[in-house]
């Protein structure tokens, strides 16, 4: 379906979807009662058992191949055989680059039509510690590359999914792996419960305390991991990380290479592609709202290089850029392409005008707080590109050694950040009301998770396959 591009979204854009009735109420009248029940009319129209509906292989599924190799089109070539060699590695490691096949799948499946601003690669990596502006450290999710207009539970089922996919990758039993799904999808409910009796104001300034949540850790041992890993984060200067990735060569910081994976390419040492260069700092200095720009002026670029990252990203444009400011003060900023949402295709919502901002809006709708350095830009080749920090007191979670207790606590902590996620763009009470307080769709979600999880299990084998009969070209690092 063609669908219109918008440069902002119009007023009551996520309540498309709420029935007519209940809007045509003023606000100031529209009840909690009346908002659980907006959300309870939504079983009308999909039952909380269908949320369970997922048939493995089912007879004219589209191939999960042939889809992920659409996905590799427009990226860098060269770095392709390395994003199919991290997929490569493990059902896990697949289902990080994946995002495409399961929005394909989770667009044939019953759901409710409730539109928030999704996340569109919501699993259990992608979620973690870092510090605000502010220097709180909060928990939240942390990648936005996919957000994108979506029915909420499209995110709760790929994190639930995710939590199987992690807890089978870890050795646990069927039944912790299940238990973990399910805990994800009460945590995510209980919290929504929360958010809507608060005020709007109030549920818009919540946020998870990250060392409110270690002090929860019913694992001693992991509550001091966790413990440590704050304090080496907190304690990182952004001189340790010059020291790590960059040198001075006859006087001028520079990024280290280490290709394939840190390298600087031919055509970016010409001093044409130079002036662009600063050219399209210019225009990511112009997305800064006006007192960063202030701040962001008292750097100078003086490097950048390609830097491959993560599994989902890799063959898409990524640099790191290297600023310094007065008296040795450096600052390493990470330049992302944004390319269309894997969400984009399944639903009938406009676009932003740039893919760029398109991701830096999500992030900013979604997250507690966000980077003070997150901007966007269109490049001098047309990418479409965004900006933030390397990193800012960064904690990512240790989920390979999470043994099933860990994996609750965990499921608890991601529950509780997509709920508060989703409540900034959608109505807490509505999603609550469609839930209910009773567990059945908690356990309708774990029962997909567990069937999507075996799905994604044959994908990887298919790629095993793919890549044995020299369909697909991987590189093992």
């Amino acid at each position: 379906m063609a669908k219109k591009r918008s440069g902002a979204l119009h007023k009551g854009f996520f309540k498309r979807s709420v029935d007519a009735a209940y809007l045509s109420k003023p606000a100031h009248s529209r009840t909690l009662a009346d908002r659980y029940a907006a959300g309870k009319a939504f079983r009308d129209k999909c039952a909380r058992e269908e949320q369970a509906e997922f048939v493995k292989d089912k007879s004219g599924r589209f191939d999960p191949i042939k889809t992920l190799l659409e996905s590799g089109v427009g990226r860098i070539e060269s770095l392709l055989p390395i994003r199919y060699g991290r997929m490569l590695a493990s059902p896990l490691a697949f289902y990080r680059g994946a995002a495409s096949i399961m929005a394909a799948d989770l667009a044939e499946m019953p759901a409710t039509g409730y539109a928030v601003q999704a996340c569109g690669d919501c699993h259990l990596l992608n979620f973690g510690a870092f510090a605000t502006p502010e220097r709180n450290i909060i928990f939240d999710i942390n990648d936005f590359d996919e957000t994108f207009p979506a029915p909420w539970e499209w995110d709760v089922k790929r994190l639930a999914a995710s939590f199987v996919i992690a807890s089978d990758h870890n050795g646990h039993k069927a039944s912790d792996c299940a238990a973990a799904a399910a805990r994800v999808v009460e945590c995510y409910r209980d919290k929504l419960k929360e958010l809507a009796e608060m005020s709007a104001l109030s549920a818009w300034y919540s946020f998870l305390d990250y060392e409110q949540l270690i002090e929860m850790t019913s694992d001693p041992q992991l509550k001091k991991m966790r413990k440590t890993s704050l304090d080496k984060a907190l304690n990182r200067k952004a001189t340790d990380e010059f020291v790590k990735i960059a040198h001075v060569v006859d006087g001028s910081p520079r990024i280290k290479d280490n290709p394939p994976l840190i390298f600087h390419p031919d055509h970016e040492r010409h001093p044409e592609f130079q002036k662009h260069l600063l050219e399209s700092l210019d225009a990511y200095r112009d997305s800064l709202p006006l007192e960063r720009r202030i701040l962001f002026d008292r750097f100078e670029f003086v490097d950048s290089a390609i830097k491959v990252v993560g599994v989902g990203s890799v063959g898409t444009y990524c640099a790191l850029a290297l600023f310094f400011a007065a008296d040795n003060d450096p600052l390493f900023l990470q330049i992302k392409e944004a390319r269309k949402s894997v969400l984009e295709p399944y639903v009938s919502y406009p676009s932003l005008k740039t893919e760029g901002k398109r991701v830096v809006f999500g992030q900013r709708l979604m997250q507690a707080a966000s980077d003070i350095f997150l901007g966007h830009y269109v490049d001098q080749y047309g990418k479409h590109l965004y900006v933030r920090q390397l990193r800012d007191v960064k904690v990512k979670p240790m989920v390979e050694i999470f043994s099933p207790e860990n994996m609750l606590g965990f499921a608890r902590n991601c529950g509780w950040a997509l709920a508060r996620a989703h409540a900034r763009s959608g109505d807490p009470a509505i999603i609550y009301g469609y839930i209910g307080k009773s567990n059945v769709l908690p356990n309708a979600i774990s029962k997909f998770a567990i069937s999507y999880a075996e799905q994604n299990a044959a994908d990887h084998a298919r790629l095993i396959a793919a890549i044995k009969d020299g369909i697909v070209d991987a590189t093992i690092e």
